[in-house]
């Protein structure tokens, strides 16, 4: 038998309409990400996509119904309380947050601020409060030139987000200052999902983030999810693109991170060829004794940071005819033992006022060369996800 394996395409930030309680997490019930980038755009371009079955799972402007579909399609909404990364992730490997991470509308308590001021040695922060990433530090970049102290802001999400001028103040010394934060956060039980580091550079004279150098600092899952219990069986878990950030490493054996989702699909391509150079990027901790399971886990996160947060649906729309492309290249590569999931892990409408992420229904579809097509309805639970994974695998 050749090897059996599971791989994970989370589009991030691609829902397809509101949840019920979306008002409760301040997003109003004309959200939904993938229809209301369909309408702007006049239709996409994205025939796998379409053949798999999307268009069927509701009405997309421009993405066909197919009476023949050649996968399993329905759409999934979230038990846990968040609509963010860390959540909709964790909860897509089994792990359910049924307490909502914190949020900081008013910005950071002082006594945080000043402890991390005093475990850092920076000399003090810019900002504290909730701003668009692109939006403050064009807005503070002088001041930042001036007095070097970090830029520290948050968002609806549960973040505490960290830019410099890596120009100015060594990238090393950035990721330095998120562990700290990362820590502190912890010590203190603030619950706050995430720590990233923000680099950036004055790029003809304008302040423009580099994405690639990008870092995130999660939370340690609280509880077992999927990723463990493969990794535990001696498999392998490779983890592509935030995939190690997102699950502070726990349950990955190999990781490498992306600048791009056409890098973030070219490796996953590398990874189904089993060309991916694996001991390069093998965790040194991770014992291989059952070369016959793997779990490959991507995200792609430009339709989420570069079109969803910045407001822009004709970006989002290219984006998703990119994946489309590279997925025309991945269905062929995939045998009978292979088994490929497409979903998504919130939403991040860019068509509706503010640019925070947006709580809605996710799409999912499933992929194998034998698979049933059906039409598989709304399934309660993202981590339905992770229970198909386990009984694919063992």
């Amino acid at each position: 038998m050749s090897k059996k394996r599971a791989i994970i395409i989370v589009i991030d930030s691609m829902g397809i309409g509101a949840l019920p309680d979306c008002t409760e997490f301040g997003d109003v019930l004309e959200c939904n990400t993938l229809k209301n980038v369909c309408k702007f755009n006049k239709g996409l371009d994205v025939p796998v996509l379409e053949s798999l079955g999307l268009g069927n799972i509701q009405d997309f402007e421009g993405i066909k119904k197919t009476a023949t579909p050649i996968g399993q399609y329905g759409t999934l909404q979230e038990k846990s309380k968040g609509k963010d990364t860390t959540t909709g992730h964790w909860e897509i490997a089994g792990l359910v947050s049924e307490k909502p991470f914190a949020t900081f509308p008013n910005g950071f308590p002082q006594e945080l601020v000043d402890k991390f001021i005093e475990e850092t040695n920076c000399g003090g922060i810019l900002a504290n409060c909730p701003a668009s990433g692109t939006a403050i530090i064009e807005n503070l970049n002088e001041e930042h030139h001036k007095t070097k102290y970090p830029i520290v802001y948050t968002s609806a999400d549960s973040v505490f987000q960290i830019a410099v001028d890596t120009d100015m103040i060594p990238l090393e010394t950035l990721y330095d200052w998120c562990e700290k934060a990362r820590n502190l956060l912890d010590d203190g039980n603030y619950n706050v999902a995430r720590v990233i580091a923000r680099p950036y550079k004055v790029i003809d004279g304008k302040p423009t983030r580099i994405s690639k150098d990008r870092r995130d600092y999660s939370m340690v899952p609280p509880k077992e999810t999927l990723l463990n219990r493969i990794k535990n069986k001696g498999a392998k878990v490779i983890g592509i693109g935030k995939i190690e950030d997102i699950f502070s490493k726990s349950g990955i054996t190999h990781a490498i991170h992306t600048g791009s989702n056409k890098e973030g699909l070219e490796l996953t391509i590398d990874a189904i060829s089993q060309t991916l150079p694996l001991e390069k990027i093998k965790y040194e901790n991770a014992l291989i004794t059952d070369d016959s399971r793997e779990l490959i886990f991507t995200n792609l996160v430009d339709t989420d940071m570069l079109f969803g947060h910045r407001n822009d649906p004709k970006g989002y729309g290219k984006a998703i005819e990119e994946i489309d492309e590279y997925l025309d290249k991945i269905l062929p590569l995939l045998n009978e033992n292979d088994l490929l999931v497409i979903t998504a892990d919130h939403g991040c409408d860019p068509t509706v006022d503010g640019t925070d992420h947006t709580r809605e229904y996710v799409p999912v579809l499933y992929y194998s060369k034998y698979i049933e097509p059906k039409d598989l309805g709304l399934t309660l639970g993202f981590d339905s996800i992770s229970k198909r994974i386990e009984e694919w695998l063992y």
